[in-house]
């Protein structure tokens, strides 16, 4: 997400004012499973996750039949440091939000059952887009 930092707040700030800011409050195991999954073709960088949008092939694009790779980053002992760091990064930032009565929190494990309610959120804070024929 971003901003990630209260440092990147502060420069969002000087850009634009924000009247809605969505938090996505998603286990922790939950976020380390799908990191530690996600693997790359680096020619390309297709994404591919091994629980949800697994290539045809273990470990092979499904385009190219190259060999796809786990970055550094994606490695579970890497994902738990990341996941850790962004927590204590983010607090500040969240609280600004919450402060200023703008921010939305949602909780879940499943992007499909978080969805609808975040789709309703803005709905009803963005106007809906006329077709061509509707103007």
């Amino acid at each position: 997400g971003f901003p990630r930092t209260l440092g990147q707040a502060e420069a969002l700030d000087r850009l634009c004012e924000l009247d809605v800011v969505i938090s996505l409050n998603i286990p922790f195991e939950t976020l380390k499973d799908r990191l530690s999954a996600r693997w790359v073709h680096p020619g390309s960088g297709r994404v591919y996750n091994m629980d949800f949008n697994p290539p045809s092939v273990r470990g092979i694009d499904d385009l190219t039949g190259e060999p796809l790779v786990q970055r550094e980053d994606d490695r579970p002992e890497a994902v738990a440091a990341r996941l850790r760091k962004y927590k204590d990064a983010a607090k500040p930032v969240i609280e600004l939000y919450k402060s200023r009565g703008i921010l939305h929190s949602f909780s879940g494990t499943e992007t499909n059952k978080i969805w609808p309610y975040v789709y309703t959120l803005l709905s009803s804070k963005i106007p809906p887009l006329l077709s061509d024929e509707e103007n």
